[in-house]
């Protein structure tokens, strides 16, 4: 439980503090004042491992002092000019062509996942061509809270049904198939699905979607999937924008998913991870898409925070370190770890329907029964807080826990993580095997 000078904190600011907070907080209560590497401290003195990296964004853990020396200098010269250039921005466009598929040559800077995404779909509005006026999307997406973003999966909010113009196509969550099929005799059939309602369609322009699920609780799709429908959508002339707001820059194992699934993006989407949780997005594409002269019009790719030098200082440093210090590859090998104990935790505890993830990028599925496969978000919350209590910080979202340790945590500190989250799992389910 959070410590008594906490819940004074947590008191007085809920004099004037608008409820809403994300799940993990609620449930949580805690209020932390340092961060250091993959080390968070709170106002009480207590200590956590954070295995969600902030929000799933510190790729370099919290502070990294290369960062912090870049936005401090930064800080001292220059703040915000709109969208003028500024002395580090050549340079960050240099360093993202080293990082992204060659196609990719063409940048916009932005400063949350949300308003990326936003223009990537501004983009695929402005060089549609005549009569492609749907979009497509995939149910349990999750593209940001934005207008834009809720109507490519529509969401509705309270009585409000937002009418948008997109189409849906179905994910590939194996584990609760909507087709009731299973892989691999079904043949990849949501695939065959997504072609046939999307890619195949003469009205649509683009399809938006995660290559890795997040919000949803990290779907990481079959062999076969992206392939077949990458390949459709190239054949049949829809735009392909991935949104790797979690996944791009190199939590997967390489620094875009769609490198691993054979998609060849037109567009994509990055934040989060990019610049070690400052405020930052890129977009990245095609030059025939971005400086296609209805996408370039004056002001398509400005806004107030839009270029901001702190923003383009942070992401400099934060992939100068990446690169430098081969933390993708180091990716992969903390991924296998991480494979390994949580294989091992899903045998021991039933509770645990399902565990699947990709690099440092994992989710853990919570159910009362495994035949049924029923959702047990208390069990989720239950192991949640218990964790807390133990020194470990994980992300939840209903009846799923998100895993997602920094890039730079080393292997004693992530199994001691591991082991908590086992420890976790021991009391919420009171030894039951």
């Amino acid at each position: 439980m959070s410590g008594p000078r906490q819940r004074e904190r947590l008191a007085e600011e809920a004099v004037h503090l608008a409820p809403g907070a994300s799940e993990e907080a609620a449930l949580g209560r805690r209020v932390f004042v340092e961060g250091r590497g993959a080390v968070l401290t709170d106002l009480d003195g207590n200590q956590y491992i954070d295995l969600a990296a902030g929000t799933l964004t510190q790729s370099l853990g919290h502070c990294h002092p290369e960062v912090v020396a870049a936005l401090t200098a930064q800080a001292e010269r220059l703040w915000n000019v709109h969208d003028f250039a500024t002395a580090g921005r050549a340079a960050l466009c240099d360093l993202l062509a080293d990082l992204l598929p060659e196609q990719l040559d063409t940048y916009a800077f932005f400063s949350t996942g949300a308003e990326v995404v936003e223009a990537a779909l501004r983009a695929v509005q402005a060089v549609a061509e005549p009569g492609r006026n749907r979009i497509g999307a995939l149910r349990y997406g999750f593209h940001g809270k934005t207008q834009g973003a809720r109507m490519l999966v529509h969401w509705d909010i309270g009585n409000q049904a937002f009418a948008g113009n997109s189409v849906l196509g179905y994910s590939p969550y194996c584990y609760r198939c909507p087709l009731d099929l299973e892989y691999p005799s079904c043949g990849v059939r949501c695939a065959t699905l997504v072609r046939r309602h999307i890619a195949e369609k003469s009205n649509v322009s683009a399809l938006v979607f995660e290559p890795v699920l997040g919000a949803a609780g990290v779907i990481v799709p079959p062999p076969g999937y992206w392939e077949q429908i990458a390949e459709s959508c190239r054949e049949h002339g829809v735009l392909l924008v991935a949104d790797e707001v979690l996944t791009g820059g190199g939590r997967t194992g390489t620094f875009l998913a769609s490198e691993q699934f054979g998609i060849d993006p037109d567009l994509v989407t990055l934040s989060k991870g990019m610049a070690s949780g400052f405020p930052f997005a890129v977009l990245a594409g095609r030059a025939e898409v971005l400086r296609h002269p209805r996408a370039a019009r004056a002001g398509s790719t400005a806004s107030t925070y839009a270029n901001n030098p702190l923003g383009i200082a942070a992401a400099r440093a934060t992939l100068e370190v990446v690169s430098r210090d081969a933390l993708i590859g180091q990716v992969a090998v903390l991924g296998a770890v991480m494979d390994d104990r949580l294989a091992r935790m899903q045998e021991r505890y039933p509770v645990l329907g399902d565990v699947r993830g990709i690099g440092l990028l994992h989710g853990l599925e919570f159910v009362r029964d495994r035949t049924t496969r029923e959702p047990a978000p208390e069990i989720a919350r239950a192991v949640y807080r218990h964790a807390l209590d133990l020194g470990l910080r994980t992300a939840i979202g209903g009846h799923v826990i998100r895993l997602a340790p920094p890039f730079t945590i080393d292997r004693p500190l992530l199994e001691e993580g591991l082991g908590l989250l086992a420890q976790a799992l021991e009391r919420a389910t009171g030894g039951r095997q």
